[in-house]
């Protein structure tokens, strides 16, 4: 499998899983995609695939996001998806917890994002940030979640201000209650271990299917900021 110049470029960070490797799976019917993640095997599987080049790597290592920044022909959009949630209140969290959030949902994105823009300038490409109800809402018991999603907030609608004249477009994501491993994994770890209701539950493709609106926006237009919400949602976010 290698680059076919034919096809725009894509990243996506977050790729071997849940809402990320659903945009993989949209994207690649169109672009050519480099799925960022560090699941070897999930990687192994995304490899199988046309039109998609599975990377692994550490977001965490900006030395490893420059190296794999150079590498690349070209940049027209940019997806951050990858992201961590842990449950957790102002009076449990530790300094190691906060870093640990904001490092991977805030400052990985944001530097990603500078190095992807001298290429991203010269496509007058397109960032994504998946975001979530929670970076607009913040909910007892996930404050620094939340915390970490409102700033990724900030840095979009900033971004957005400041590469206009460049004619990069950036746009926010915003999940409400998604079927994903995280969200699975989080229901556990509060003990809540009922079926998954699939109309409280947004659906991986229905978030991917919010990016490709973003990707497919005429020339002259941006979507800036879309909101995906199950059915009934509770949260009402």
């Amino acid at each position: 499998m290698g680059f076919s110049s034919a096809l725009p470029v894509a990243i996506v960070t977050g790729g071997t899983s849940g809402i990320g490797l659903a945009i993989v799976n949209d994207l690649a019917r169109d672009h050519y995609v480099y799925a960022l993640g560090r699941n070897k095997e999930a990687l192994i599987q995304l490899r199988l695939l046309q039109n998609v080049e599975a990377v692994e790597i550490d977001l965490l290592d900006f030395t490893a996001q420059q190296r794999f920044i150079d590498a690349l022909p070209a940049i027209d959009v940019l997806v951050h998806s990858a992201a961590i949630s842990e449950r957790s209140r102002v009076d449990n969290a530790s300094p190691e917890l906060w870093q640990k959030q904001f490092s991977i949902n805030l400052f990985a994105p944001a530097e990603l994002t500078r190095l992807a823009l001298p290429a991203l300038r010269k496509k007058q490409g397109q960032v994504v940030f998946i975001n979530s109800g929670s970076g607009t809402l913040a909910l007892a018991g996930h404050t620094v979640y939340s915390a970490s999603k409102f700033a990724l907030n900030a840095l979009a609608h900033g971004l957005r201000g400041e590469e206009s004249a460049n004619g990069v477009r950036v746009a926010t994501v915003s999940p409400g209650p998604t079927d994903t491993p995280m969200n699975r994994k989080s229901r556990a770890q509060s003990g809540d271990f009922a079926a998954i209701d699939p109309l409280q539950y947004s659906h991986p493709a229905s978030v991917a299917a919010a990016v490709r609106l973003v990707v497919s926006a005429s020339e002259e237009s941006q979507i800036t900021d879309i909101n995906v919400r199950p059915r009934h949602d509770k949260a009402n976010r």
